[in-house]
């Protein structure tokens, strides 16, 4: 996997990205680009302007491709999951069933929302929902995905502090590849985040 910065990152486990090889620059010149506004209004909202988990395939969709990319011995039951492991790299936390699994927006619907999607396009917004060449998608644990919610990384961040640097190249590769902006509490927060890699 790479991470945003490219420097190359090793996985931890089974699935997710793991501790950055080294340590450069790339996220921090991408984040200084960005652009710094306050977050829009939440008007007009809603998750059905993301068009998510389009089809990808043999009746399958971008969720079981995440579950599958991400897991250890997954096992299928037409497009149904059934089995298989997963490491949650934002909590630590080994999953044995893919009830415990959620599949994470890196950067939230309503973030994206608050950072300029409004003005996409619905197709627009369900490219970005369904982005699988960005770090944008993970298999996570549905408790640090719930916890997470639509928060940046000025309210919220891994409660594994080893995944910080990851998680932020992460998010700056996703707001720069689609011209979001970021608050100035969350460059902040972020430029702590790039502090730990």
């Amino acid at each position: 996997m790479i991470a945003a910065s490219g420097c190359e990152v090793s996985p931890t486990g089974t699935g997710g990205p793991g501790a950055p090889s080294g340590t450069d620059t790339g996220a921090a010149t991408a984040l200084d680009t960005l652009t710094i506004a306050e977050a829009r209004s939440m008007k007009g909202y809603s998750r059905e302007k993301f068009p998510h988990w389009r089809d990808a395939g043999a009746n399958c969709d971008v969720r079981d491709t995440v579950l599958k990319r991400d897991g250890d011995k997954v096992k299928f039951s037409g497009c149904n999951v059934v089995a298989g492991t997963w490491d949650s790299w934002y909590d630590g936390k080994v999953l044995n069933t893919p009830t415990q699994v959620d599949v994470d927006h890196m950067i939230p619907l309503a973030n994206a929302w608050r950072s300029g999607a409004d003005k996409w396009t619905d197709e627009e917004r369900g490219d970005f929902a369904n982005d699988l060449d960005r770090p944008q998608l993970f298999a996570v644990s549905a408790t640090s995905n719930r916890s997470k919610g639509d928060q940046d990384p000025s309210t919220w961040k891994p409660p594994v502090k080893e995944s910080w640097c990851v998680y932020a190249q992460n998010w700056i590769e996703v707001k720069s590849y689609w011209k979001l902006t970021v608050t100035k509490k969350e460059k902040e927060a972020l430029t702590e985040m790039l502090g730990t890699c």
